[in-house]
């Protein structure tokens, strides 16, 4: 089954190119829950986590693709290639505190968050040129930290791609992301 949540952003009233003003329109986010059954939704449906570490705030916007019977890893997303972690736009991430990532500091601001899928291996990469579409202007030059992690294989499907914040302790917390029956995890610590 899936379950989403909306949320809408606060619209502002904008004026047409006769100066009229009209209705904003309203934007949809959903809040990916866990799923291991197909939707029914078309196409990756934009959608957004929260949370937070410590005293900091953290919110992931991304659009969420569905695994609809394709193969994903090595299919759909190619191995050792950058990968924008999710459909249309670069994934990214804004934090309104200082944060440490592999060991270097994050300052607060947004962030584009990539990744490079290996078969055993991932490369976590947060990015300083977050508004992008997919990985099409990547550049490593503009990295800020690069992160090896290990992926974890779960026995239950993952229909749409999710990304979660948890929090580990009151100083420290981690990324989740999930999609088909691959997890991989970063760790994250505010900076004191």
């Amino acid at each position: 089954m899936l379950v989403l949540a909306s949320c809408s952003s606060t619209p502002r009233t904008e004026q047409n190119e006769s100066g009229v003003a009209e209705e904003p329109k309203e934007i949809v986010v959903n809040e990916i829950s866990v799923q291991s059954e197909p939707d029914t939704l078309k196409g990756s449906t934009q959608a957004r986590a929260k949370g937070e570490i410590g005293h900091a705030h953290l919110t992931i916007n991304y659009y969420s693709p569905a695994v609809r019977g394709r193969i994903i890893w090595g299919g759909l997303v190619p191995f050792d290639k950058v990968w924008s972690t999710g459909a249309h736009m670069a994934t990214n991430i804004t934090t309104d505190q200082s944060l440490i990532v592999g060991g270097v500091t994050l300052d607060a601001g947004t962030y584009a968050l990539f990744t490079i899928p290996g078969k055993d291996e991932w490369t976590i990469i947060i990015n300083r040129n977050w508004e992008q579409h997919l990985a099409d202007d990547y550049d490593a030059k503009d990295d800020v930290v690069r992160v090896k992690v290990k992926p974890i294989i779960n026995e239950v499907n993952q229909e749409r791609l999710r990304y979660s914040v948890t929090t580990v302790n009151e100083s420290e917390g981690k990324i989740v992301i999930a999609w088909e029956k691959l997890e991989i995890t970063l760790t994250i610590k505010v900076k004191e």
